[in-house]
């Protein structure tokens, strides 16, 4: 491991915004906070938000200095990466940002029933060959929908334009109200702010090669189990990443 790593992890084990528990602590078993995190770690009533795959946690951050009524959460299973997310959290004094260093499989250890408002997927792995492991699939909005609020927000912001386009399938399919759907943000008005203004370290690598950024915004229905556009599950190609 890279000296530059090593620094990087040790300084992490001080950090207070971030929990990087052990499989032993969430594999079959609740995290200790489960249904505690308003009360105990952020100490307000106020909603709160996922960013789930958030990489160097340019959302997490992004969106939690512009809407200090929320309280925010990324979740990556990159050390390296969460470290930027949290090392800038602690810069800018953003005590409604917080950060999970897991993988999204153990996610229902975390959260309890009507704890979380809303998630944002930004630019997650398309998984091309492996159904069940989007983060948009029904397999894990059905278990998403263990710790969701009502009429919950999901947030997709993507550079796969087959991503967006099975997502969009999967929220027609299950007759989930979409808010805004565009298949080019900079080329669309209407759009919250952040769709445009938040720009994570990858998305200006792709701007820089003239990709397309799609955004697409629902609400999850209780109405389960949520079901698959099965004519997106037999062709899907992966759009190069960098």
């Amino acid at each position: 491991m890279a000296k530059n790593k090593l620094s990087k992890f040790n300084e992490m084990k001080g950090f207070d915004n971030l929990y990087q528990p052990e499989y032993s602590e969430v594999l079959n078993k609740d995290f200790h906070l489960k249904g505690k995190w308003k009360k105990s770690i952020f100490k307000n009533p106020n909603p709160i938000v996922l960013e789930l795959g958030c990489g160097k946690g340019e959302y997490t951050t992004g969106l939690a200095e512009k809407y200090p009524e929320k309280n925010f959460i990324g979740i990556d299973i990159k050390g390296a990466r969460l470290f930027r997310g949290a090392k800038t959290a602690i810069q800018k004094h953003l005590k409604n940002a917080m950060f999970i260093r897991t993988r999204v499989d153990f996610i229902q250890s975390f959260f309890a029933k009507n704890e979380i408002s809303e998630i944002w997927f930004t630019f997650p792995d398309p998984q091309p060959k492996k159904i069940k492991k989007r983060l948009s699939s029904s397999l894990f909005l059905n278990r998403y929908s263990d710790f969701l609020e009502p009429n919950a927000i999901i947030h997709l912001k993507t550079d796969n334009d087959l991503f967006y386009e099975y997502t969009k399938a999967l929220a027609i399919v299950n007759n989930f109200k979409i808010n805004y759907d565009s298949a080019d943000v900079y080329n669309s008005t209407l759009l919250p702010e952040e769709v445009a203004d938040i720009q994570t370290f990858y998305e200006k690598q792709f701007l820089a090669n003239n990709k397309n950024i799609n955004y697409l915004e629902f609400h999850l229905h209780n109405i389960l189990p949520y079901i698959e556009p099965e004519e997106f599950n037999t062709k899907f190609t992966k759009t190069k990443t960098f």
